[in-house]
């Protein structure tokens, strides 16, 4: 990462914490209000091909001590109600803010990969993971939508697990690929307003 991008991302970071301060204690209130403990889901993931980090998440599925591997319509049982509505407006992802002042994740990125994946595909990942891994990218504003629906038809882990490796690993690394060639501090503006304006859209729905 380089010095102008960590600038970027500690500045943007530490301004977003201040504005929404309140809507964060507010959102940690009602997690607690509605679901009980644990507010938050920490999952491993991974910011390079070696080293692991602890991803902040607001909590909103029921918790199963054997989860593993990357949600599919398997898993959307345990999704309760208020988590259906965080992650229909990513409000789920708040406490990334957390990950980005600690350097874990940078603004824009790569979205970091779950340890199993970068283990199995380890040549494609030493390439995607050369760029500090990402809130939002290019990948997640092309391709996070479709993603959605192709998991989702998706009833058991086997099936989540192949269509995943299949479809969804080339076409993100892919386009993660893409955004590392062309990255710059303003390319990252306009990814980061690209995301603002599709939470506001689906705000609207």
């Amino acid at each position: 990462m380089t010095w102008r991008k960590r600038i970027f991302d500690l500045f943007f970071a530490s301004l977003l914490v201040i504005l929404l301060g309140p809507v964060i204690l507010y959102l940690i209130w009602i997690v607690w209000r509605k679901q009980g403990r644990p507010l938050f889901y920490v999952a491993e993931r991974m910011k390079s091909p070696t080293d692991s980090f602890g991803l902040w998440k607001f909590r909103t599925m029921t918790i199963d001590n054997n989860d593993q591997g990357v949600s599919g319509g398997h898993k959307e049982a345990r999704i309760t109600p208020l988590g259906a509505k965080l992650r229909a407006k990513r409000l789920d992802e708040f406490p990334q803010l957390w990950n980005i002042l600690k350097g874990d994740l940078s603004f824009v990125g790569p979205r970091p990969p779950l340890r199993e994946y970068v283990e199995r595909f380890p040549e494609l990942y030493a390439k995607v993971l050369n760029s500090r891994p990402g809130v939002t990218g290019l990948a997640t504003i092309r391709f996070h939508k479709h993603e959605d629906r192709l998991l989702a038809r998706c009833s058991t882990p086997e099936e989540t697990d192949n269509t995943y490796c299949r479809i969804c690993v080339p076409r993100k690394a892919r386009l993660d690929l893409i955004y590392q060639k062309n990255q710059t501090t303003c390319y990252d503006f306009d990814l980061v307003f690209q995301t603002i304006g599709n939470l506001f859209r689906r705000q609207r729905r």
